[in-house]
């Protein structure tokens, strides 16, 4: 055991900074989540570079202290993946709907005065909410640029990528293309139905959070626990140690983290489907 205790310490040290220099160099820890749902990559931000080096530097000074070679692996990870894991769940959902149900009101009215759908975006534009402020500059861009309508509205729907967002383009089409007296109205039903679903997001949303909270503190509380545990009695942590306790302490951080990833995972909403999924080469703007 003691001869092999040279090969394993080495093996997670080098692995802690492979994990790191990881990171460093833009290989960042992916969560679900509406910005990532392209499944492209980010570079990791200039506080998650910094986390796992400082993470990195604590755990390599605890190993050279007490000899837990697993702690350069397990700190630069915990510090990198914990605020993320325990951190407050991102809610862009709701915060489009809240937006869509603001613009669907405005453009309900500018359409019962017998305004095209066109016009209304233009007369609504400045009312608009900031969240759609691109979307829909990019939208009267088109315009100008002889896209048709219907063109135009299809690849809104795409940029902005949401089911919500879906239907109101849908609706937004036919009455470019029909008219007819119950354009208002329908406008009307689908801000009625946005209110509906944000009512009901909220109210999941709360419940989803209650366990977040829970794994929160537990986690918090673990963690105390161990740093006083080390600080008061370090001979508790002597098996850890070996090179069977380095593997075992290493197993362990591993499945409490993956623990905290499922549960982070369970607490993402589900994306809905989408019912206008239109490719680029299928848009034409002559």
């Amino acid at each position: 055991m003691n001869a092999a205790f040279p090969a394993v310490a080495a093996a997670l040290i080098l692995l802690g900074g492979c994990l790191v220099t990881a990171g460093i160099r833009g290989i960042g820890l992916r969560f679900p989540g509406r910005s990532l749902r392209r499944g492209r990559w980010r570079l990791p931000s200039r506080s998650v570079q910094i986390r796992g080096g400082v993470g990195f530097a604590a755990g390599a000074v605890i190993t050279l202290i007490t000899g837990i070679v697993p702690a350069v692996v397990l700190l630069p990870v915990m510090a990198v993946m914990l605020p993320d894991l325990l951190g407050r769940i991102p809610h862009p959902d709701v915060e489009l709907l809240e937006a869509l149900d603001r613009w669907v009101r405005l453009l309900a009215a500018a359409v019962a005065t017998g305004k095209s759908v066109s016009d209304a975006v233009r007369s609504t534009r400045a009312q608009a909410p900031p969240a759609l402020a691109g979307v829909i500059t990019s939208f009267l861009d088109r315009l100008g640029a002889r896209w048709s309508v219907r063109d135009a509205l299809l690849a809104m729907a795409d940029e902005l990528d949401a089911a919500d967002a879906d239907a109101i383009c849908a609706a937004l089409v036919l009455i470019s293309e029909r008219g007819g007296v119950g354009a208002s109205t329908t406008l009307d039903a689908l801000a009625a139905n946005i209110q509906a679903r944000l009512r009901a997001l909220r109210e999941i949303n709360a419940e989803r959070a209650k366990p977040q909270v829970v794994v929160r503190q537990v986690t918090l509380i673990t963690l105390c626990g161990l740093v006083l545990v080390m600080v008061m009695s370090p001979g508790y942590f002597h098996p850890y140690t070996t090179p069977l306790g380095q593997l075992l302490g290493l197993g362990l951080g591993a499945c409490y983290l993956g623990s905290l990833v499922m549960l982070r995972r369970l607490a993402l909403p589900p994306r809905r489907a989408r019912i206008l999924v239109v490719s680029r080469s299928e848009v034409s703007h002559a």
